[in-house]
């Protein structure tokens, strides 16, 4: 998962605030037939019971989460259908189908999956889903991301009991195997797709922050792509020979120069147009002298670049970046090998392609002999456009849910199954509608993962509105019409 809020300028601001009205407000009237106190404790209900099916990757065991979600669909009446993708590997697939679709269906995308927790470092155990006094849901998966598993569910759920009709279907996806090899929606893409066949999609790769960019201002971003990845060896080769006489020309040595060139790279400062976008929401938000340079993407450049590269989260979003993960080739300590190797994790914005970056890396270690690179794998950067109804309707839904915080499109650092569905055609969108402190996101693959009710209800609130919006015929009124 990535961050929202990433650019972190520790100042204050006086929020502008500019709500935006929803442009269908008859399909929002089914919203106000939801008995959102009911709403309320099922959705934690739920969430808590979920994080409770021990789903975490390594083995996975999504069968198990798969199981859970059936029965919910089941209970209310809605077709599902699972796919195993390896022994105890399992996809869902839940559908609410329009009587006369007029539009390809609209997919709702989680992970079953979860990653896995050390429990002797947490306040309560980590598969508890422990809901305390104050209404944390505590638990591995609250916020990552079983907990827009949930409000996604919830959605389905709710279109059914209120008999929303839909010039649409709308799909539940829950998938395998995110955390690590992301073979269950390659598992769909490969085999079930057509099937499928959603046009736009909602997934994880967004959400709202806290304090991230000034310390009373809330942001919220909405992803439509994500960079792209190359993972690759730098090798070195060179003398091989005993450990207790430096050799100048030993791979060792040459890799260890190579590393630190790498180590004094000065990456250029990219901001994607989509980008811009967002940090001059930002700046409509903040005003003064801060709020222009935000809006100015020359002024946002050159004077800001330096305060985005000081931090690690915000310079991925504006550089190219090389990561060096780990080192292979040396067996004993007394020996000079003649072959080691350092391994990279290159992150690439959208338009810079693998080829582009390994120029980039032999320019840098110019010079220095016996250095090569072995490319391991490549996942360009694909991107969904943002003149698309969906995307519009995710902005509006924020703003109005959320109308002193800034909201604009984003491009995420890591990945996330959408990689896997953007190239077939489907317009990804990376969305969660809650808002989060910058403590609670350490929670994030990290320890004391926790969402708070209010959040979880919020979220759904946000979300159930994007779907009547983008998927309902019409409203209740037009609805009694016909009957």
């Amino acid at each position: 998962m990535g961050a929202a809020g990433v650019i972190v300028f520790g100042a204050t601001c006086t929020p502008h605030t500019s709500p935006i009205a929803f442009p269908y407000p008859d399909r929002q009237t089914w919203a106000d037939r939801v008995d959102w106190t009911a709403a309320r404790a099922e959705s934690a209900r739920t969430l808590s019971e979920y994080v409770q099916v021990n789903t975490a990757n390594p083995p996975g065991n999504e069968v198990l989460g798969a199981a859970y979600l059936t029965d919910l669909f089941t209970r209310e009446g809605i077709e599902t259908t699972s796919w195993e993708f390896a022994p105890g590997r399992t996809n869902l697939v839940a559908r609410l189908r329009a009587d006369k679709p007029s539009e390809a269906p609209l997919c709702l995308l989680s992970h079953i999956d979860v990653v896995t927790a050390e429990p002797e470092r947490w306040t309560h155990p980590p598969f508890s889903g422990l809901i305390d006094e104050q209404g944390m849901i505590w638990g591995r998966g609250t916020m990552d991301m079983k907990g827009i598993g949930v409000i996604e569910a919830l959605s389905l759920v709710w279109l059914k009991r209120l008999g929303v009709p839909l010039r649409r279907d709308v799909i539940v996806l829950a998938v395998g195997d995110e955390e690590v090899d992301n073979q269950g929606a390659q598992d769909l893409a490969d085999h079930h797709w057509q099937e499928i066949g959603c046009s736009q999609l909602l997934n994880e790769g967004g959400l709202g922050v806290k304090g991230a960019l000034f310390d009373d201002l809330t942001t919220f971003a909405v992803s439509f792509t994500e960079k792209g990845a190359l993972w690759a060896r730098m090798v070195a080769t060179g003398e091989p020979g005993h450990g207790s006489t430096p050799l100048p020309d030993s791979a060792p040595a040459r890799l260890t120069q190579a590393l630190e060139r790498l180590r004094a790279r000065d990456p250029k400062v990219t901001i994607h147009p989509q980008l811009q976008r967002f940090l001059s929401a930002v700046g409509d938000k903040v005003g003064g002298v801060t709020g222009a340079v935000l809006k100015s993407p020359w002024a946002t450049r050159e004077l800001a670049g330096p305060k985005l590269l000081a931090n690690p989260l915000s310079a991925a979003t504006v550089t190219n970046t090389i990561n060096v993960t780990g080192f292979g080739g040396a067996e004993k300590p007394n020996v000079v090998p003649s072959k080691v190797w350092a391994q990279l994790d290159i992150r690439m914005l959208p338009g810079v392609t693998s080829k582009d970056m390994l120029v980039e890396l032999n320019g840098l270690v110019e010079g220095i002999d016996g250095i090569s690179f072995e490319v391991i794998s490549d996942s360009p950067a694909v991107e969904s456009t943002t003149d698309d109804a969906l995307f519009r309707a995710l902005l509006n839904h924020l703003q109005v849910a959320y109308p002193d915080a800034a909201v604009g499109p984003f491009v995420m650092m890591g990945s996330t199954d959408s990689t896997i569905l953007r190239p077939l055609g489907v317009h990804a969108y990376g969305f969660a509608p809650f808002v989060f402190t910058q403590d609670e996101l350490k929670g994030f693959h990290g320890d004391d993962e926790r969402i708070s009710t209010d959040n979880l209800v919020q979220g759904l609130k946000v979300l159930f509105g994007v779907v009547l919006e983008t998927s309902a015929l019409g409203g209740v009124q037009a609805a009694a019409a016909t009957e």
